[in-house]
This record gives structure tokens, sequence and C-alpha cells, in this order.
């Protein structure tokens, strides 16, 4: 089975083929970080036109990467939600329009569900239940996963999620956009003077919430206060911000796994990708005989070949399926409400 997959729920234009034998056979992203670098974030409006004009050359892209027809393909998988509803409304309405053509089955696909099956896809010796640490650029959510399409939402953030907050101080600091990785490569050039910044939300046990805009202002008050123009107090404020946020994901994620009693954790999503969150994840739940998986570097950010594998479980599950040539997008779409 050859499944087509259409990623366009923010700012990057992710294409893939996926064959449930030969795993991914072509992927595809065009990342638009130098359109929205000008603005120091995303631009809603500029997203779409992006996707708009990308979308098209890099399907005839994996095609002729994978060497395929389009009749070889069953079904075609798009992200209706959660995201931006100009950017999501590109994929599900090109996506529905070559199902129609094609006459081959249309797969709507939870953006997060995407996210948090990605290490199933390169890892099968992955299996439900596991608990999951989601960590983009708009979501910081806790999952208990239970069984495929059956999610428990154990915390989320509040507020600025991990990678906005990143994305802001990396503009505040003159990074640029996209943040973290800013961040993190600038924080490997501190002196190891930790500023000791608060940890949000880590003294209530049974919260599991997260809320970083508290922590994001401290920070631009230190930055206000301090000489950021001194290179090594400029790399000192990197370092003890991402220490402030990656202690408190670990912190949580703990007290997670101790009302799950789940062994196997799962940490997916952009900000996965950080060397340091990783080191200091697998340390201390090593520790604790956890088995913790990531996605290769390549899968973490947005793209394709994670919505085409998601499509591919949750489309042979679904059994009832109806072809429908409504255009769906649901720009909230929470895990916890899939019904497939």
């Amino acid at each position: 089975m050859k499944i087509l997959g259409i990623e366009t729920s923010c700012d990057d234009t992710g294409i893939a083929i996926y064959d449930d034998f030969k795993g991914i056979i072509a992927n595809k992203t065009y990342k638009q970080n130098k359109i929205h670098n000008l603005y120091g974030g995303i631009v809603p409006e500029l997203a779409s036109r992006a996707h708009m004009k990308n979308i098209l050359p890099l399907i005839k892209e994996v095609f002729r990467i994978a060497k395929i027809s389009y009749y070889e393909i069953d079904c075609i998988a798009y992200t209706a939600g959660p995201g931006l509803i100009g950017s999501l409304l590109i994929g599900a309405t090109l996506s529905k329009s070559l199902g129609f053509s094609w006459g081959i089955p249309i797969q709507e696909v939870n953006h997060m569900e995407g996210h948090l099956l990605t290490p199933m896809l390169e890892n099968k010796n992955i299996s439900f239940p596991f608990t999951a640490l989601l960590i983009s650029g708009k979501h910081t959510q806790i999952i208990k996963a239970i069984d495929l399409g059956n999610y428990e939402i154990l915390g989320s953030s509040l507020d600025d999620a991990v990678g906005e907050s990143l994305d802001k101080i990396a503009k505040l600091l003159g990074l640029g956009y996209p943040g973290g990785k800013k961040i993190s490569e600038l924080a490997k050039k501190n002196n190891y003077k930790n500023m000791n910044f608060p940890k949000p939300m880590v003294k209530n046990n049974k919260n599991l919430n997260f809320s970083f805009s508290g922590l994001k202002t401290f920070v631009i008050n230190k930055i206000k206060e301090l000489n950021i123009n001194d290179y090594k107090i400029k790399a000192n404020i990197a370092y003890s911000f991402e220490k402030a946020i990656i202690d408190t994901l670990i912190i949580k994620t703990q007290r997670a796994l101790k009302i799950t009693k789940h062994k196997n954790l799962i940490i997916s999503g952009g900000v996965s990708s950080n060397n340091k969150l990783r080191y200091k994840f697998n340390k201390v739940f090593n520790k604790k005989k956890i088995n913790t998986f990531y996605p290769s570097y390549d899968l973490c950010t947005d793209n394709g070949a994670m919505i085409a594998y998601a499509g591919m479980l949750n489309f042979k599950k679904n059994k009832n399926f109806k072809f429908d040539l409504k255009i769906n997008v649901k720009p909230k779409w929470l895990i916890s409400d899939i019904k497939y």
C-alpha cells in the first residue's frame, strides 16, 4: 500500500510517499525560514502563499524520486489540524481535488498524532501503550497513548509553547528565526554560569500543565538589565534559559510516568532535535529503566512522511470509509478528540 502524505499545518510544506512494505520512498520539505526570519516569527498570510506556490512542484518532485506514477497511490493523507487555517486549507483543498480526480480515498490526519507516531515509523519495536512528550513550535503536551486513536492529554501549554518561547527570546537576543537551534548553539559558548532562571509550574506535584510566559518575561527583564553586547553574558542567558526549559520538561515528564506507569517514553516534535535535551533526558530516564525514543533528526520538524504514516495506520483501521468532497479543516483539533 502506498500513501501520499501532505503536510501544510503551519510554515513548512511537506510531501512524502510511504510504502507499508518499503517504508519512506520519497520525502521532501520546503522550509519557509527565510521568509519569516524577516519578521521574527510566522506571518500566516505569507505562509499560505508559500504553500500555494510550492506544493505542486514538491508533489511532482516526490513522484520523480519515488519513480512511480499517481495511479500506484492507494490513498492520500493530509493534515486536517491543528494549525493555521489558511495553511490547512491549501493542503486540504489539493488533497480532495487529487483524490477526486484519481478516484482514491482521502484520510484526514491530526498533526500532533503525526508527531507522536513518527518514532514508530522508524522503530517497529515501539508498541502501545506509552507516554509521549510532544514539543513543537506551537504545542507542548504530555500524552498518555493507550492505543492508536485513543489518547489522553495529561498536560499541555496554557500559553506559549516551548518553540514559541525560544523564538521570542532568540529574536530579542538578535539571533533570528527559528530560535531553538540558534539559542542552543549560543548556549554552548557560555562559561557555565547558570543564572538560575525559574522553572515554571513545578511546585504543584499534581499539575502537568506548562506555562512559559512567566519565564519568558523573566528572561526579557534580564535582557533589559544586562549588557547583551557582551557575548559571554548573552551566551549565559541562552544557556540558563535553555536549561530552565529542559529541566521543567524533565520534571513534568517524570511526574507523568509515575501516573501512567509506562516503561516506554516517546519525545517528538521540532524541539526534540535539541541535543542537550536528548542527553539530559537519556541521563535521567536510563537510570529509571525507561526506554526513551526520538525521531531521527530529519523527521523532528513538520514533514509529509509522518502524515503519510499516520494516515496509513488510521486508514487501515477505518473500515467504514466513505469518500467526502467536503473540505475539512480543524484548526484547534485536539489529539484527544480523534475519532476514526
